[in-house]
């Protein structure tokens, strides 16, 4: 069977970014996007997929523009009888259902700043004078959304946390297949002397909440891997973070695979704050590695993380509470380095690459 697949952009390669490549690659089949980052695809292990990655054109940098023209060019794409199924993995990309089927949406999210993070966004990221205009552009996307749904065969949503966002916003039925993390990648090394966060420089990551925490924190280190668009808000995020960032914290915007495996490998535990986590690979990522995650008591960490086990959920998280957290755990792991690693690696068993193709082929094999 012959297979393409849809995503947004590859330019900024995060968890959504690696499903379409893993997809890719085990279906061997093609990716048709906008914006390429070729150097980054293969720094994160998928230079066999390279020459199947296909541009419709580029699309400008900033939002909304690159969203909205993503939008736009998958509308208008129709590749005809050239692909037997076709897979849409990405928001901005679902537009691409109505000329070409038969197709199954793997959904990541219903588009988050027109929908559940629409006043986030509204917020945090868009100047006040722009707001009204704003507002008419989640309307517009709105009524796209609610039409282009229509074109959607199969759902299957990466949560349970997302399957019920799609049926809130959309009214649309799914299947729940969680993205594949490749176990056989990761490894438990040694509890080094630093904690980890994974995860793009975003707002409603709330990276900022873990710098404020660590500046609490003088005797105990941080690595942030935190890639980010080059667009103006996601930029002005970024530097506000570089600027209140605490001696005992280092940011690195960007790391090859192989890097980042072996950060996952010597790190004494996992941190993340994001918001309403659609799934969170990274957490995976990180039990993968033997290591015990501090997280949110929301979203998709309710779903992967086994409090008191793999690790720690925070309710009502702030830059106190998880301060507190990161030191009992820490206790923990200083007394008994491999305390947590047998339980985080049977439980991230759960979410293998195999499991996610099998569930994903019995999908396409019912049309």
């Amino acid at each position: 069977m012959k297979i393409a697949i849809f995503h947004n952009f590859m330019d900024n390669i995060g968890g959504a970014e690696r499903v379409t490549l893993i997809l890719a690659k085990n279906l061997n089949a093609d990716i048709y996007t906008t914006n390429i980052d070729a150097e980054k695809i293969d720094k994160m292990g998928f230079k066999d997929v390279l020459p199947r990655i296909h541009s419709i054109g580029s699309v400008p940098i900033n939002a909304p523009f690159k969203q909205q023209f993503s939008l736009w060019k998958f509308r208008n794409l129709n590749l005809g009888n050239n692909y037997d199924f076709y897979i849409v993995c990405g928001d901005w990309a679902m537009s691409g259902a109505v000329n070409n089927k038969p197709n199954l949406w793997y959904v990541h999210s219903p588009i988050r700043e027109i929908w559940d993070m629409c006043e986030h966004t509204r917020n945090q990221t868009v100047p006040w004078h722009l707001r009204p205009i704003f507002d008419l552009w989640v309307f517009y996307n709105r009524y796209l959304n609610k039409k282009y749904i229509k074109s959607a065969g199969i759902c299957a949503c990466n949560s349970v946390n997302t399957q019920n966002r799609l049926k809130k916003f959309l009214n649309r039925e799914s299947v729940v297949i969680n993205p594949p993390v490749e176990n056989q990648s990761y490894f438990f090394k040694k509890s080094g002397d630093y904690w980890l966060s994974v995860n793009r420089l975003f707002s409603n990551k709330r990276i900022d909440m873990q710098l404020n925490a660590f500046s609490n924190l003088p005797e105990e280190k941080l690595i942030i891997v935190g890639s980010y668009e080059q667009s103006k808000h996601f930029l002005d995020y970024a530097n506000y973070c570089k600027k209140i960032k605490p001696k005992n914290v280092e940011i690195k915007s960007w790391v090859s695979q192989d890097e980042l495996v072996n950060l996952y490998a010597n790190c004494k535990g996992f941190i993340t704050t994001s918001k309403d986590e659609d799934f969170g690979m990274n957490v995976v990522e990180a039990m993968a590695s033997g290591k015990a995650v501090v997280a949110p008591n929301e979203g998709g960490y309710k779903e992967t993380i086994i409090n008191g086990k793999t690790g720690i959920l925070i309710d009502d998280i702030d830059e106190n509470k998880l301060a507190e957290a990161i030191e009992k755990l820490g206790k923990q792991i200083d007394e008994n380095p491999l305390l947590f690693k047998n339980t985080c690696q049977n439980q991230a068993k759960n979410f293998d690459t195999k499991i996610f193709i099998e569930k994903i082929k019995k999908e396409i094999s019912k049309n």
